[in-house]
């Protein structure tokens, strides 16, 4: 269950990290192409949920890796999932119906929370 754990969560952190560190370094124009959404929230929003999703990727492997409050690993997990519920809700009301990533990144959220427990953590 470790090698699945790992597996999951560092893929998730991945991409997390990625679209964090977009959210958090590119304009809002340079945004655009790839998140329409982003006129829909202020640029201050965009930049904490940025920083919301590089911190999220961080708690999904450095406190394993460390071994300090390993317990805020599936923590950030949920918090991912919480976090993707506000991002289709985002999408729905603007009336984009594209929502799948979103999907898929909640179920893998979800997955590491279930892994984690199932290793008895």
């Amino acid at each position: 269950m470790d090698i699945a754990y790992w597996i999951v969560a560092g893929l998730l952190a991945l991409f997390y990290l990625y679209a964090g560190t977009l959210k958090l370094t590119l304009s809002r124009d340079q945004l655009r192409p790839m998140m329409a959404w982003v006129d829909r929230v202020p640029l201050p929003a965009l930049r904490t949920l940025g920083a919301v999703e590089v911190l999220g990727a961080a708690g999904l492997l450095l406190p394993p890796l460390t071994g300090i409050a390993p317990a805020l690993a599936p923590a950030a997990a949920i918090g991912l999932v919480l976090l993707q519920f506000g991002a289709i809700t985002v999408h729905l009301t603007g009336g984009d119906r594209r929502i799948a990533l979103n999907a898929a990144l909640t179920v893998t959220a979800a997955v590491t929370v279930a892994v984690w427990l199932a290793a008895g953590r």
